[in-house]
C-alpha cells in the first residue's frame, strides 16, 4: 500500500537526500545545492525524524547508507534524475540553456580562464557555466555538457579527444634573478615549490632533481601545497621554484611573468594527458562551438 501523497516528505529532504547519496558526502553535497553544511545536515535529520528511521551512518570522515537508507536512495535518485531531465527539456524550449564545463581546479584557473574572454568574442551569444572541481561528476547526473579530464590513455572513456599532452619544467619569478637551474649551488640559494600529490610524481622535485643528477641538492627550503594552481601562485609572488606544468602555463612564459630555467623534460605518449569529454553524442549547436573552440585552442597552443 502506498503513502498518502499528502504524508510524503517534502522534496526539499528529499533533494537533500539524493544530493549527498550521489556524493557521499555531505560537504560536496552542500556545494551542489549551494547552501552550507549544516543545513545539509538538517534536511537529513528532519527526514528520518520524519521517516523514523535512520538513513546514514555517520563515521569519523565518511558516511554510509543503513539499508532503509539505500533502499530510499535507489527509488529516489531514479525518480529525481527523471525530473530534472524533464524539467530540462521543459525550460529549452526557447530559453537559451548555458554551456556546462567541468575542469579541474588547477586547469580552470591556469588554461581556460585567460582563454575565455577570446571564446566570448567570437561566440558572444553562447553562455558558458564553467564547473571548477576536482572531484569525480557524473556528466549526465550533474547536467555537465563538457569535461575536461588528465587521465591516462587507458582510462580515458571511450569517445574522448586527447587535447595535449604534458612536458615539464622548472620555472620562477624574473625577480629572483635566476636564468638556469643546473647546478646544487643554484638550489641551494632558493626555495622549492612542492605540489603534494604521491599519484603524480612526475610532477614533485624528487624525480627531478635525480633525473638531473642533482638528487643530492638541498634547496634554501621546501613550501608545500595540495593544489597545483597554489604552487604556480607562490611562483609568481616570488616565493622560490616550481616545477612548471608548460602547456598550462603558456600564457604566463610568454608574458614573462615566469621564465623557464632548464629544458623540458617531456611525457610519452602513454603518459597522462588532457582530454576533452562531451556528456551526450547529440550535443545541442552551443556545446559544439564550446568543444570546437576548445580543441582549437590547444592545437594553437601546442604549435
Amino acid at each position: 500500500m502506498s503513502t498518502p501523497l499528502v504524508r510524503l516528505p517534502s522534496l526539499d529532504l528529499i533533494r537533500g537526500f539524493v544530493a549527498v547519496g550521489r556524493r557521499m558526502s555531505i560537504t560536496l553535497a552542500a556545494q551542489d545545492l549551494c547552501v552550507t553544511q549544516s543545513a545539509v545536515s538538517r534536511q537529513i535529520h528532519a527526514l528520518e525524524e520524519r521517516l523514523g528511521v535512520r538513513l546514514l551512518v555517520r563515521g569519523h570522515r565518511a558516511i554510509a547508507f543503513t539499508a532503509e537508507g539505500e533502499r530510499l536512495f535507489r527509488s529516489a535518485d531514479g525518480a529525481v534524475q527523471q525530473m530534472q531531465d524533464v524539467l530540462a527539456e521543459i525550460t529549452a524550449s526557447g530559453v537559451p540553456r548555458p554551456v556546462t564545463l567541468s575542469a579541474s581546479i588547477g586547469f580552470t584557473g591556469l588554461w581556460l580562464l585567460p582563454r575565455l574572454s577570446r571564446f566570448q568574442q567570437l561566440h558572444p551569444g553562447v553562455d558558458v557555466r564553467v564547473s571548477a572541481n576536482n572531484g569525480l561528476v557524473d556528466l549526465r547526473r550533474d547536467g555537465i555538457d563538457l569535461a575536461i579530464r588528465y587521465t591516462s590513455p587507458s582510462l580515458a572513456p571511450a569517445g574522448a579527444l586527447r587535447l595535449f599532452g604534458e612536458s615539464v619544467a622548472p620555472v620562477a619569478h624574473p625577480s629572483l634573478g635566476i636564468k638556469t637551474l643546473r647546478s646544487g649551488r643554484a638550489i641551494a640559494q632558493h626555495a622549492l615549490l612542492e605540489f603534494d600529490d604521491a599519484h603524480h610524481h612526475w610532477l614533485q622535485w624528487h624525480d627531478w632533481l635525480a633525473a638531473h643528477g642533482l638528487q643530492r641538492a638541498r634547496p634554501q627550503g621546501m613550501l608545500h601545497f595540495n593544489q597545483y594552481d597554489q604552487v604556480i601562485q607562490a611562483a609568481l609572488a616570488g616565493h622560490g621554484i616550481a616545477l612548471g606544468r608548460l602547456e598550462l602555463i603558456q600564457p604566463l612564459l610568454e608574458t614573462q611573468q615566469l621564465i623557464q630555467l632548464a629544458p623540458a623534460l617531456q611525457a610519452s605518449d602513454t603518459a597522462h594527458a588532457y582530454w576533452l569529454i562531451h556528456a551526450d553524442g547529440e550535443a545541442r549547436d552551443e556545446v559544439r562551438q564550446v568543444a570546437a573552440w576548445i580543441e582549437a585552442e590547444a592545437q594553437a597552443g601546442g604549435a
